[in-house]
């Protein structure tokens, strides 16, 4: 059992596996989007990379096709790849996904009680109730979610984002956490180019083993920190 705060959920309702009729309908939504990726971003690529190899080879095209529909926001005439999408759920099973935070580590929950293609279809149709920016930000991050290969761990997060980082803070509002990592003062809103350079190479300084850093978690304070100064010198 995955513990920790909810920061995103998706609901997908589907016949069950075998049955003839296919129907999908979308429950209930928590999928925050700020900061893109965001919380919900990050949700549904992990669905889709999940199952989308799971997948058969055949349908993988027409997956392709209809997730470029939903994002320029054409209308999708059903019943599409063999399944109907509806607003009824009466005699539907339910699928639960979500996001969990517990110390600033970030844990996917899959409870998948249909297809494969049934969750990655109902990741897709989620991207119609979200508004037009979010929903072309987070197709991209769709795509991605179909290349990937391996577990969904720290890596695959970063992958998703964007970023070197993957912790909660990160995800969340990235300019506070890259001002707080480089060691900006309280009410600090943007900060010259000068100053975060001065200030990032303060920091890397500090946690450098040549000058008495952790040589365990050196690498990753690094990396992170440079993720900070990205962060900021772009925003």
């Amino acid at each position: 059992m995955v513990a920790g705060e909810v920061l995103a959920e998706i609901e997908i309702w589907h016949t069950r596996p075998f049955t003839p009729t296919r129907r999908l309908s979308i429950g209930a939504l928590n999928l925050p989007v700020e900061h893109s990726p965001g919380f919900g971003g990050l949700l549904l690529g992990g669905i889709v990379a999940q199952h989308f190899g799971e997948i058969d080879d055949e349908v993988v095209p027409d997956v392709h096709r209809l997730l470029a529909q939903v994002e320029r926001g054409e209308r999708v005439v059903q019943p599409r790849l063999r399944h109907r999408l509806q607003t009824d759920r009466h005699g539907l099973a339910k699928s639960v996904h979500r996001l969990h935070g517990n110390e600033n580590e970030l844990k996917f929950n899959f409870e998948s009680n249909g297809s494969e293609l049934l969750q990655v279809l109902g990741a897709i149709y989620s991207l119609e109730r979200l508004e037009d920016s979010a929903r072309r930000a987070l197709s991209s991050v769709i795509s991605r979610a179909m290349r990937w290969r391996g577990p969904l761990d720290s890596s695959f997060i970063s992958f998703l984002a964007g970023n070197a980082s993957a912790n909660i803070s990160a995800m969340a509002d990235p300019r506070a956490w890259a001002l707080e990592l480089l060691g900006f003062p309280a009410g600090t809103v943007k900060p010259s180019k000068r100053q975060v350079q001065e200030r990032y190479r303060a920091v890397l300084r500090s946690v450098h083993p040549d000058h008495g850093g952790d040589a365990l978690t050196a690498s990753k304070s690094i990396e992170e920190i440079g993720e900070a100064r990205r962060v900021l010198l772009r925003s």
